[in-house]
């Protein structure tokens, strides 16, 4: 409806509920009601089929803890210096208009935040179990949150001792519990056959479930570690041979991998399960290795994570156990037996539940080769958008995009992020859409100011905010502690809506549209 309206007119253009019974009996007050609530639903009636879709991408990022890749920096840190850290890295990722990090909480058995279970992490604090009065899990969720970013909690479920660290405190599980942990080349590894350790590693990401505002549990590809040889070259078992006697002997018929599958396959069930039942919200992500097996059919060649890291992801995918699922697809395009595109393709096709599905990509690998370019990573990020039914990748990590590898932040803003994007809706998860907000606008000046007030009990995440003048449509995504924008009233705007949008990217009905000249 393009209709423009005089000054008087807009003056009048507001419904809002009678202050005083009386005025409901006075003719002419009802007659201006009525009249603009006939106004206002033409208008929304009009405007309801030109409404531009905001851009629907998850774009994220990955930050390592572990060995200090990408935070801390360094574990001598001040807290001070800690909280600058987080600051400047949430400012880059707003900068870049990224919407999601994913940080890593629990590298081997140990805490990036306070946790009564598992001891504070050396790259944290200098020396496992050394306690500190900050909590960068808590503080990283604040801040994120008031830039409109998600905030996914990374956890290694099964890692015990990485070779990086050079303490171990009294309360870490390898002495508490020493009977669950397996020595393994040079790490520690709980032992994915114990029971004891399927509850005990549930235990430890539920309490994070529970008492932090995640968006989002994750893990990455590390399930039984990767294979280590002898100085023969031979591969060195993992040393469950305890447990898998004890198998047999209860009668157990399964292949030793089968039986080692089926017992991370019951972990990541009960992840899903206590988690959604905890806060149905809360995302439950998977990067695994990127390739399932081996594909002669593609041409696929590479390490077979079905076999060696007895991690069926494609069973996680096909079972809809998961939301999402960030295969880990770190080659070029060119790269033989392992082109990015071909195995996403593949991947796609396995996706027979429509879920998620946001690739995994290597930022931190530009300049490694001469295919592997920034430009490669852009042109990975557009191939993703041709997925359905839903877009979004996870870059391995931070540090590349902090250190501009390949002058890589210039060009993800001038050519894939140059507009803000919420993240794709997960349809599956049974959920009501927030309400629309209630908004006014407001002359100040040369703006125009719209202010709304958050509606009814679902949270927002984001606001969208649609403007319509003699060019058409434009919106801003803003993040919900925005409860304003101004615009310049050079643009004659004609209509504005402001739409909720929760964390499950579900957006409100459109409710209202206010005219302008």
């Amino acid at each position: 409806m393009n209709k423009k309206l005089s000054e008087e007119e807009i003056d009048t253009l507001v419904v809002e509920q009678a202050e005083t019974e009386d005025a409901w009996e006075k003719p002419i007050f009802v007659k201006r009601v009525l009249i603009a609530i006939c106004l206002l639903l033409l208008c929304v009636s009009a405007q309801a089929e030109t409404l531009p879709k905001p851009a629907r991408e998850f774009r994220a990022v990955w930050v390592a803890t572990v060995d200090n890749i990408d935070f801390p920096s360094k574990r001598t840190l001040s807290v001070d210096e800690q909280k600058a850290e987080i600051v400047k890295m949430l400012e880059l990722s707003r900068e870049l208009k990224l919407n999601a990090v994913v940080f890593q909480v629990r590298p081997m058995c140990d805490a990036l935040y306070d946790s009564k279970i598992e001891p504070w992490s050396e790259f944290l604090t200098g020396k496992m179990g050394t306690p500190q009065n900050f909590d960068p899990l808590q503080f990283i969720i604040e801040e994120a949150h008031a830039r409109g970013i998600l905030v996914h909690a990374w956890f290694n479920p099964y890692r015990a001792y990485h070779p990086s660290a050079k303490t171990v405190s009294e309360n870490h599980i390898s002495k508490r519990r020493p009977d669950l942990v397996r020595k393994y080349g040079k790490y520690l590894w709980l032992d994915p056959t114990e029971p004891d350790v399927q509850r005990y590693s549930l235990s430890v990401i539920l309490d994070v479930v529970k008492r932090y505002d995640v968006d989002g549990v994750h893990f990455d590809d590390y399930f039984y570690p990767y294979p280590e040889k002898d100085a023969g070259g031979n591969r060195i078992e993992f040393p469950d041979d305890k447990n898998w006697q004890k198998y047999k002997n209860s009668g157990g018929k399964l292949s030793r991998d089968d039986w080692r599958r089926k017992n991370v396959n019951d972990f990541i069930e009960a992840v899903g399960r206590e988690t959604k039942r905890i806060k149905p919200h809360v995302l439950y992500g998977i990067s695994p290795f990127g390739i399932w097996q081996p594909i002669p059919e593609k041409d696929i060649k590479g390490l077979n994570a079905y076999a060696e890291l007895y991690a069926d992801s494609r069973k996680w995918l096909q079972d809809g156990t998961v939301d999402y699922l960030s295969p880990q697809l770190y080659w070029e395009t060119a790269r033989k037996g392992l082109s990015f595109p071909v195995l996403l393709e593949w991947w796609q096709n396995q996706n027979v539940k429509n879920r998620h599905l946001w690739a995994g990509i290597a930022t931190y690998r530009i300049g490694s080769n001469a295919d592997f370019t920034a430009g490669e990573i852009v042109s990975q990020i557009e191939t993703t958008r041709r997925i359905e039914p839903s877009a979004g990748n996870i870059g391995f990590s931070f540090k590349s995009l902090r250190n501009d590898l390949g002058g890589i932040q210039k060009l993800l803003k001038s050519n894939v992020y140059k507009t803000d994007a919420i993240i794709p809706a997960s349809n599956w998860i049974k959920s009501k859409k927030p309400a629309a907000p209630k908004t006014e606008i407001k002359k100040d000046g040369d703006k125009l100011k719209i202010i709304w007030q958050e509606q009814g009990k679902i949270k927002a995440f984001w606001f969208v905010v649609y403007a319509k003048d003699k060019n058409g449509w434009s919106y801003s995504i803003l993040p919900s502690a925005t409860k304003s924008i101004a615009l310049s009233a050079d643009r004659q705007i004609w209509q504005i809506v402001v739409t909720s949008v929760d964390r499950f990217g579900n957006e409100s009905p459109i409710r209202k549209s206010i005219l302008k000249q």
